[in-house]
C-alpha cells in the first residue's frame, strides 16, 4: 500500500492541540483542525493502545513474510542483500490520560487545548506584557533587574485596555483607552517605578518615538510634541489652553509643542490621520494621501534625507520653528496610504501598491543599491519592485510595510499573470492563472539575523525574501477554497522584528457549543537580534529565522511547559470586560532592545 504525501505548502505542522512544530505551518481543512483538537488526552492514550497492537500484528506477519523470502531466495547475491532497507526504530510516547470527568465544559475545552486557555486568559486578563532589556526600568518598572527573559506582566497596566504603546530601552509611552498618555523609564525621571499621567483630555489615538520625544496624534488629526524628560515637561513652555470659563484660558500642566501645517497646504477637511517616527526625524500623512515630514528631535536635526526634501539642512532650513512641516513634493499625486520610518530612512505606500523609499541607504534599507560616495537617498525614490519577480509570470503588489533601526520590510501579493508563451491546453497552467502568493521582503542590516532570511548578511541592498513568511496557504472552510496567509501586522525594532500572521482563527467557542469545541488565535514569529533576550525566546542567541516563542504566561498560569506550547495572539473581537462589552486584540510592539503585548482597542 503506497501512502500519498500532502501538497507543498498546504500542510506544514502539527495539531493545534499540540503546537510542537518549530516552524510555522499552512493548514488544510479547518474542519480537519477542529475535529483534531477535539480529540481529548484521553482518546488519544487509547488510540494509541489500538495503534500499537494493530502496528505489533502488522510486525509479526511482515517478518514472517521476510522469513519465507529468504528462504525462496536463498541465493540472492551478497550486494542485494546489503542493499536491502533497514528498518527505522520509531519512539512512541504515550502520554497519561486526563480524566475530564466532573469537570465544567470550559475547564475541559482548556484541557483539551491550551490555545483555548490563551484566549480565554487574554479576555479575562487584559493588561500588558514586557521583556528585554530593563535597563531603564520599562520592561519590568519596579524591579532592579538588567534583563527581563521571558513575558512578564506589567502589573500596573493589569486590567488595562490600551490604544497605543511603545517601548525603548530607556523609556516607554502608552496611551490608555480613554486617549491619556503615561510615560515612565529612567529618561522620564530617575526613580519612577509605575506609569505616570502626563498628558490628558487630548483623545489621543496613537504614539511613536524619537530619540528624546514622544510625538503624539489625536482623534482630532492635532499632532504633539512631548518631551520624553519629566523636567524638560515641567521647565520648558506651557501653552495655553481653552477652559470652561469664557475668556479664561489655562496653562498647559506640561510642555508640548503643536506639530501644524500651515493652513494654506492642509485646507479643511483635510487632516493627519497617521504618524511615524524615527530617532530624530518623523512622518505625517494626511486624510488626502499626501506626506509632510517635520524634525522630530530637539537634540539633533536629520542629516542623511530622510525628511525626504533634497538639500534640506539646519543651515539652510526655512525661517520658523525647527520642526515645521515640510510637504513632500515628490510624492504628489501617488496618494500615499501608509508611512514607516526607520532610524533614519523613510517609507511610504501608495493606493496602487508601489513603495517609495529615502534617508540613510548605508546598510540597504532602502531596499536601493548603495554606493559608499553617494550613502543616502534625499528624495523618495521608487522601490523597483518588479524585478524581484522577473521572469516568474507573476504581477507583485505591496500591501504593507514595516520599518525599524536600519531594516525595511515589505508584503507583497505576487498574481500570476498569463504569458503569451503559456499553451493554452494545458490545463494545469490555466488553473494557475490569478493565483496569489502572499510573499514577506526584506533589507538592510543582516548581521544579527534581523533580515529573516535564515542567513547572516552584514548589508542587504536588495530585497530577500522571508521564506518562512512566504508562499503560505491554509483552506479557508466558509469560502470552500484554499486562500494566502498574508501578514496581518508587522513591528520592528531597532535590531529585531515580529510578525502576527492574518490566518484563520476561531472564537465561536461558547455555552451553546460543544464542550470540545475549542478557540484559537493567530501564529506570531519572532527573529532577529536578543542581546537583551527582547526575543523572549528565554535564550539570548540570535534568529536568522522566523521562530515561535512560549505562552505569555508560561507553565505557572497555564499548566503546560514554555517548549510544548507556543503564544498565539487573540484576534480582535467582542468581549466583555468589567461588565462592559468592548472590542480589543492582542497586539505586538518591538521597540529598542525591548518587546511587548498589550491588550489594543
Amino acid at each position: 500500500m503506497s501512502i500519498r504525501p500532502p501538497p507543498p505548502n498546504v500542510l506544514r505542522g502539527v495539531c493545534r492541540a499540540c503546537r510542537s512544530s518549530p516552524k510555522p505551518i499552512s493548514r488544510t481543512s479547518r474542519r480537519n483542525y477542529s475535529q483534531l483538537r477535539t480529540l481529548s488526552h484521553a482518546v488519544l492514550s487509547q488510540s494509541w493502545s489500538r495503534t500499537i497492537a494493530a502496528g505489533l500484528a502488522v510486525g509479526v506477519g511482515v517478518t514472517c513474510w521476510n522469513l519465507r523470502t529468504k528462504e525462496l531466495h536463498a541465493e540472492a547475491p551478497e550486494k542485494s542483500k546489503k542493499a536491502a532497507l533497514k528498518p527505522m526504530p520509531v519512539d512512541v510516547t504515550i502520554e497519561d490520560t486526563k480524566n475530564t470527568q466532573g469537570l465544567s465544559k470550559e475547564d475541559t475545552r482548556g484541557l483539551i487545548s491550551n490555545q483555548h486557555q490563551q484566549v480565554r486568559h487574554s479576555w479575562e486578563n487584559p493588561g500588558v506584557y514586557a521583556w528585554g532589556s530593563n535597563q531603564g526600568r520599562v520592561a519590568a518598572p519596579d524591579s532592579d533587574e538588567a534583563f527581563v527573559k521571558t513575558p512578564r506582566r506589567i502589573s500596573f497596566f493589569d486590567g488595562w485596555l490600551l490604544r497605543d504603546l511603545k517601548l525603548t530601552s530607556k523609556f516607554g509611552a502608552a496611551i490608555n483607552e480613554y486617549g491619556d498618555l503615561y510615560q515612565w523609564g529612567i529618561d522620564y525621571a530617575e526613580g519612577v517605578k509605575k506609569p505616570v499621567a502626563t498628558l490628558k483630555g487630548k483623545n489621543l489615538t496613537s504614539i511613536d518615538l524619537s530619540n528624546d520625544r514622544v510625538i503624539a496624534l489625536s482623534s482630532s488629526g492635532t499632532v504633539y510634541s512631548i518631551p520624553v524628560s519629566r523636567e524638560d515637561q515641567e521647565l520648558g513652555h506651557r501653552p495655553s489652553e481653552s477652559s470652561w470659563i469664557p475668556f479664561w484660558p489655562n496653562k498647559s500642566p506640561i510642555s508640548y509643542r503643536l506639530i501644524k501645517p500651515k493652513l494654506s497646504t492642509l485646507p479643511w477637511p483635510e487632516s493627519v490621520t497617521a504618524i511615524a517616527s524615527g530617532l530624530s526625524h518623523a512622518l505625517l500623512l494626511t486624510s488626502s494621501g499626501r506626506v509632510f515630514s517635520i524634525a522630530s528631535s530637539s537634540s539633533s536635526f536629520p542629516t542623511t534625507g530622510e525628511l525626504g526634501i533634497p538639500g534640506l539642512t539646519w543651515s539652510n532650513r526655512p525661517v520658523g520653528p525647527y520642526d515645521q512641516p515640510h510637504e513632500l513634493i515628490t510624492l504628489h499625486g501617488f496618494n500615499i496610504k501608509s508611512i514607516a520610518a526607520g532610524d533614519s530612512h523613510s517609507l511610504a505606500l501608495d493606493s496602487a501598491g508601489r513603495v517609495f523609499a529615502f534617508g540613510d541607504n548605508s546598510r540597504g534599507q532602502c531596499g536601493i543599491p548603495s554606493s559608499s560616495e553617494a550613502p543616502y537617498i534625499d528624495a523618495p525614490s521608487l522601490l523597483p519592485m518588479d524585478r524581484l519577480y522577473a521572469g516568474t509570470s507573476q504581477r507583485p503588489v505591496a500591501t504593507s510595510i514595516a520599518a525599524g533601526g536600519t531594516n525595511s520590510f515589505f508584503t507583497v501579493d505576487a498574481t500570476r499573470v498569463s504569458q503569451p508563451s503559456d499553451d493554452p491546453n494545458d490545463v494545469r497552467a490555466r488553473a494557475q492563472i490569478g493565483r496569489v502568493n502572499a510573499d514577506t521582503w526584506s533589507c538592510g542590516a543582516g548581521i544579527l539575523g534581523q533580515l529573516g532570511n535564515s542567513r547572516w548578511t552584514h548589508n542587504q541592498f536588495t530585497p530577500v525574501k522571508i521564506k518562512s513568511l512566504s508562499g503560505l496557504y491554509e483552506y479557508d472552510e466558509p469560502a470552500n477554497k484554499i486562500i494566502p496567509i498574508r501578514i496581518h501586522r508587522l513591528s520592528a525594532g531597532q535590531t529585531h522584528a515580529s510578525a502576527t500572521l492574518a490566518n484563520v482563527t476561531y472564537l465561536n467557542a461558547s455555552g451553546n457549543t460543544g464542550k470540545n469545541d475549542t478557540n484559537w488565535g493567530a501564529d506570531v514569529l519572532w527573529w532577529g537580534g536578543n542581546e537583551f533576550w527582547q526575543l523572549g525566546t528565554g535564550k539570548r542567541n540570535n534568529a536568522s529565522t522566523p521562530t515561535y516563542i512560549g505562552t505569555l504566561d508560561g507553565e505557572e498560569a497555564l499548566g503546560a511547559k514554555r517548549e510544548e506550547h507556543r503564544f498565539h495572539a487573540t484576534p480582535m473581537t467582542w468581549v466583555k470586560v468589567g461588565g462592559r462589552m468592548v472590542r480589543f486584540e492582542q497586539r505586538v510592539v518591538c521597540g529598542r532592545g525591548v518587546s511587548g503585548v498589550f491588550s489594543g482597542v
